[in-house]
């Protein structure tokens, strides 16, 4: 487990004592996207205009409304990684049925190639023989 960090960091212009099992540069960026957003907000008349406490109210709206649209967002793309995986698992599926596909082929063809050759040969020793027959017929004549 790792250690409990403290650190103090500057929220609306007060010091609060952060504690917690995250790094000091998390709490520091925690504190700094609280910062930016009170400091967006506070640029808006009407959000300056309501009591603090409907202030308040509104920044953690604000703030879970990012929380549930970022949650929103990695479900998204976790969907489109497992699709996107499957698409790789079917895509190396069918990778490895050609493979074996083109290594059948590749193996009848050399089982062509051979009775291609060993017709030839034949073919040969045929025109030979032919060749022979037709000289002994003409010698018989």
């Amino acid at each position: 487990m790792a250690a409990k960090t403290d650190t103090e960091v500057l929220i609306g212009g007060k010091v609060f004592t952060l504690s917690g099992y995250e790094s000091e540069e998390y709490l520091q960026k925690v504190a700094s996207y609280i910062n930016n957003k009170m400091s967006e907000y506070s640029k808006i008349d009407g959000f300056r205009r309501q009591p603090l406490d409907t202030q308040n109210v509104l920044l953690q709206l604000n703030i879970a409304d990012d929380y549930f649209k970022a949650k929103k967002q990695i479900s998204i793309l976790e969907e489109d990684i497992a699709a996107k995986e499957k698409e790789l698992y079917d895509l190396k599926h069918e990778l490895i049925a050609a493979q074996i596909k083109l290594e059948s082929t590749e193996k009848t063809m050399k089982t062509m190639q051979t009775e291609l050759n060993e017709n030839a040969k034949s073919m040969v020793r045929m025109e030979t023989e032919l060749k022979e027959y037709h000289k002994k017929a003409e010698i018989r004549k």
